[in-house]
């Protein structure tokens, strides 16, 4: 049986460092003997086939990371999540994504389940408007002004929040466009 996955990159080809070319990532995921290679910005969103169901998608992520360590020199964290998943996410989504810009609405995916007590210390109130909601692996984000100007992402990414947990942010356009390009 044939699955589609996406290759979520953590941190790459920002702030001109730790550069992954798009074109030489699907060279390294067709070489892992997956099929139907794309990617999606330079942010290091890629889509792929695999007939190899025995395989999780941690194991997945561990070879990905492999390879790019291997071919690049350095360490990139990575999450590889079934198309079925993703689309499992979006559909889950606790707030109105048609009537927002993609700007406004993100989602944090992350390694592991991260429970409500990571971020009891947050008073989430102090930042209204914005606010954030977990789901499976995920935190939603709201935030009317972007990303950039977030003051509620800021502090729900803080390091010590986030030991031992590897995670990667997407906003909602990418989150849409990568559930349709794991549906083909």
């Amino acid at each position: 049986m044939t699955t589609t996955y996406a290759a979520l990159l953590r941190g790459i080809n920002v702030s001109g460092h730790r550069k992954v070319p798009m074109a030489q990532l699907r060279s390294l995921l067709e070489e892992l003997g997956h099929r139907e290679v794309r990617t999606y910005l330079q942010s290091g969103n890629a889509v792929f086939t695999t007939d190899a169901d025995d395989l999780s998608e941690q194991q997945l992520t561990e070879a990905v990371e492999g390879a790019i360590e291997k071919h690049f020199g350095f360490r990139v964290d990575c999450l590889v999540r079934s198309g079925e998943y993703l689309a499992a996410v979006a559909d889950a989504c606790p707030f109105p994504a048609a009537d927002l810009e993609g700007k406004q609405l993100h989602v944090t995916y992350y390694s592991e389940p991260v429970g409500a007590e990571r971020f009891a210390a947050i008073d989430r109130t102090a930042f209204l408007p914005e606010e954030f909601r977990l789901g499976d692996r995920v935190l939603y984000l709201y935030a009317p002004d972007g990303l950039g100007r977030s003051k509620l992402a800021e502090a729900i990414s803080r390091p010590s929040l986030l030991k031992g947990v590897v995670a990667t942010t997407r906003n909602w356009n990418t989150v849409a466009k990568l559930v349709e390009m794991t549906r083909h």
